[in-house]
């Protein structure tokens, strides 16, 4: 039996457009349950010890950067050393990715957000649908953070893949999704350097624009599924 689990993350919400939250943006982490990932897990939960975590810390992305709780007490030095082991860690993960967005500037409302991301969602597995046709089971893990999200989820994803079990997960129970939400916070990045929206504070965290995309930006997106027309 062949099975795909669908990790699914989201950065942002299906409010109103502010400086501080532009863009509306959701991953999806495809893993084939026969690619085993034990080993490295455990590995990356070894690494974090090392760094003073607990072996099954749940990795916070977006508050590493911006040093927030749990992390306000950590030097940039080692803020950095979480964060490239996280990134280290789902570059050798034999995974892939896909990244959907909104910009919410010229958007009216939560339901044209939520037609446009369906349309985006539909898109992309109805021209993929060969892909996961093949599997038995495919098992969609999401927090049923944002109500909005789980309906298109129950809706496109039913349609297009009448094989799927819906799972509500914490971000602490699989590190899958805690990846996800890695790729949210690296694609909020590279929006946002493509709208000249970076703050200080976050430049800061990465250091030259050109580090964040050769160190980070080109590692995590070789792991993507579909080739998007933009240069690292």
């Amino acid at each position: 039996m062949k099975e795909l689990s669908v990790f699914v993350d989201e950065s942002g919400d299906f409010g109103e457009y502010s400086y501080h939250s532009p863009y509306y943006i959701i991953t999806m982490v495809f893993h084939e349950q026969s690619n085993d990932i034990t080993q490295a897990i455990q590995k990356f939960n070894h690494e974090l010890e090392l760094l003073g975590l607990e072996n099954e810390h749940c990795v916070h992305n977006g508050p590493i950067i911006r040093r927030e709780p749990p992390y306000e007490y950590m030097d940039i030095r080692q803020r950095r050393k979480i964060f490239n082991k996280m990134v280290a860690f789902t570059k050798q993960l034999d995974i892939s990715f896909k990244c959907f967005y909104i910009e919410k500037k010229h958007i009216k409302d939560s339901t044209e957000i939520s037609q446009k991301l369906s349309k985006q969602i539909s898109t992309f597995f109805q021209e993929n649908y060969n892909d996961f046709f093949i599997y038995d089971k495919i098992k969609i893990y999401y927090d049923n953070g944002q109500i909005e999200l789980t309906g298109i989820l129950s809706v496109v994803l039913k349609e297009f893949l009448p094989q799927a079990e819906f799972r509500k997960v914490f971000p602490s129970d699989y590190r899958l999704f805690q990846v996800a939400d890695l790729i949210c916070t690296m694609e909020l990045m590279r929006l946002k350097l493509e709208s000249k929206a970076v703050s200080k504070s976050e430049m800061f965290f990465w250091g030259k624009e050109s580090d964040f995309r050769k160190n980070y930006l080109k590692r995590v997106y070789q792991k993507e599924y579909v080739n998007q027309n933009f240069q690292y």
